[in-house]
């Protein structure tokens, strides 16, 4: 695939940057399609993304239908067609500033004021479209040959919430018409899955206009969360942890000590009390320092795995919230290990194996990012490269595949990153393994060795779901909400096929009840086609118990599973025992 650069020079893309170029390409035909519909249209950002591409737009007072993003793509097309060549140039500041003065581009004028003053700015140019940008592009407009607009949302110019609220439009694009339709494929079934809609109809969780991002668990999605939660307690305790709680507000020293308060302001809330300034929590680690310190600790203790199922709250922009996934408040599964240098292979490993067991417990695939300092950390050279070559070593020794993420790091240390692939192909940013040798120094953290001499201990930040409530999410879509029996808030519905069986299926229902599966009897007056549909369909639930004559009379069940239809009749002292273990071994 042939590529022009800003310095109007042609050469062949490299594969793994075809589908940026394509989708950034795309951005630049939709903003024209834009300017051609709309000649008052002030142009912001337009990027290619992971997923498509998008354009942030200043359109007025004007508002855009689903109809008007169908004219903006029909005219995409147009252009396309057209085939018009990109050109690329470049201009002196002065110059460049002149142009987007000419054309009245206000956006761009204040992007050439914030670039370094030594920049190279360049634009592409298709027809009489002409765009700020470094590049690369398609060398014709015809050449991008497969793409769709898929929706419209608002977004502040820059991402502040001070500024304009602009329209952005989103699109995808792909090398090939059969690749788009694949993707159209999978976010049709995306959409099925989607989690908000399927915690609705299941009655899982729930928002509120009194409380943005803030999620409302309901009887049955806290039956699940509860679940997680059980597992990951009893696989810690196995590993040797220690579980503790911190509290939610702590004093603005503790945060300007841990380094948060400088790095990590912006997402924080505060509040306060006598007079002095407090931040709820937006990490665990901070009130996991104070805990380590408030008692000495011998070599002979090390490693300490320190757990917590910390509830922390983050500043996220409002437009950026969305069910599970984007919230202000959840649960954290954070854990802290205090150890010597010498140690950080064997515990790194020790944490790697655990994420390993928990994800291949729910079935998913995942790849490995190791990732590096970032432009804003504090901490020494010396320290980063070798808490870096740590978490290396590690990977390498247990022959692990992975990426380098190169400045993905968090600000006090380099990272394991851990992302999962779910049942259709989509990947999810979830584990993380972060060595730190910042906070224990900032908090002057020590244990004694074996020489009776104060050592500065190492720490480990890691999670295995991250936040509960996105990893219960992320569950909801992977499965349909189709959970397996340990995680389904309704194990087995009771299903009478009428009132001369709902003697027996009460018998049924107290016989799963007492030990201990989450068992509904439907009693309801209506038909026993519309009482299974709704049970499997709806409510999802792995087992449903259909109750008639002969079931009371032989004292059987006929069992129709969820996921094949299928209905077989066993003893009812089968099924419990068949249930109880499937819920007690949580086979998945």
């Amino acid at each position: 695939m042939k590529v022009i650069y800003n310095d109007g020079t042609v050469g062949e893309c490299p594969k793994e940057e075809e589908l940026h170029v394509i989708r950034h390409t795309a951005a630049h035909i939709m903003a024209q399609a834009i300017k051609r519909l709309y000649p008052n249209a002030d142009f912001a950002y337009g990027p290619a993304t992971e997923h498509g591409f998008y354009y942030d737009v200043d359109l007025g007072d004007t508002k855009l239908s689903d109809e008007d993003l169908g004219r903006i793509e029909k005219e995409m097309q147009k252009i396309c067609k057209e085939n018009l060549p990109i050109k690329s140039f470049i201009l002196s500041r002065e110059e460049a500033k002149k142009l987007m003065e000419e054309r009245q581009e206000k956006y761009k004028l204040e992007h050439i004021d914030d670039l370094p003053e030594d920049a190279v700015i360049s634009f592409y140019q298709q027809g009489e479209y002409i765009d700020m940008c470094v590049g690369p592009h398609l060398t014709y407009t015809k050449a991008l040959k497969a793409f769709k607009i898929t929706q419209q949302s608002g977004a502040y110019w820059k991402g502040d919430k001070n500024n304009k609220m602009l329209t952005r439009i989103n699109g995808i694009a792909f090398a090939s018409k059969d690749d788009l339709e694949a993707h159209l494929k999978l976010m049709e079934e995306a959409a099925k899955r989607d989690h908000r809609k399927i915690g609705r109809e299941m009655e899982l969780f729930m928002t509120s206009d009194y409380g943005p991002g803030f999620p409302f668990f309901l009887d049955r999605g806290l039956i699940v969360k509860n679940a997680l939660i059980d597992y990951w307690r009893e696989l810690h305790r196995r590993e040797g942890y220690i579980e503790v709680s911190t509290p939610m507000i702590l004093d603005r020293e503790l945060w300007e000590t841990s380094g948060h308060w400088d790095h990590y302001r912006d997402n924080m809330y505060t509040t306060k009390i006598d007079d002095n300034d407090f931040a709820i929590k937006p990490m665990n680690c901070p009130g996991g320092m104070l805990v380590y310190k408030s008692r000495p600790h011998s070599y002979r203790e090390l490693p300490i795995r320190c757990g917590e199922l910390g509830v922390v709250h983050r500043h996220e922009l409002k437009g950026a919230l969305h069910g599970l996934f984007r919230v202000r408040c959840f649960t954290q599964d954070d854990a802290h290990i205090f150890m010597t240098k010498e140690q950080i292979p064997s515990e790194i490993k020790g944490v790697v194996r655990l994420i390993d067991e928990v994800y291949k417990k729910f079935g998913f695939k995942y790849h490995v990012e190791l990732s590096t300092r970032p432009e804003d950390s504090m901490g020494s050279d010396e320290d980063w490269e070798e808490a870096t070559n740590g978490l290396r070593q590690a990977l390498d020794e247990m022959g692990l595949e992975y990426a380098v993420n190169e400045g993905d790091g968090a600000f006090y240390g380099p990272k394991i990153d851990f992302h999962l692939e779910d049942s259709i192909g989509r990947t999810w940013q979830c584990g993380t393994i972060q060595l730190d040798f910042q906070l224990p120094q900032n908090f002057q953290a020590e244990y004694i060795d074996e020489n009776s001499q104060p050592q500065r201990p190492i720490m480990i930040h890691r999670v295995v779901f991250g936040s509960i409530e996105r990893f219960l999410g992320i569950l909801i879509e992977h499965y349909a909400g189709k959970f397996p029996v340990w995680l389904a808030p309704v194990q087995v519905k009771v299903l009478p096929v009428s009132d001369k069986t709902l003697e027996y299926a009460t018998e049924v229902y107290k016989a799963m009840t007492a030990a201990g599966i989450r068992c509904v009897l439907d009693d309801r007056n209506e038909k026993i086609g519309y009482k299974i549909r709704e049970a499997q369909q709806v409510e999802r639930v792995p087992y449903m118990l259909v109750l008639g004559a002969r079931e009371a009379a032989d004292h059987t069940v006929t069992v129709r599973n969820r996921d094949t239809g299928e209905s077989e009749t066993m003893s009812l002292e089968a099924f419990v025992e068949k249930t109880v273990r499937e819920n007690k071994e949580r086979i998945s």
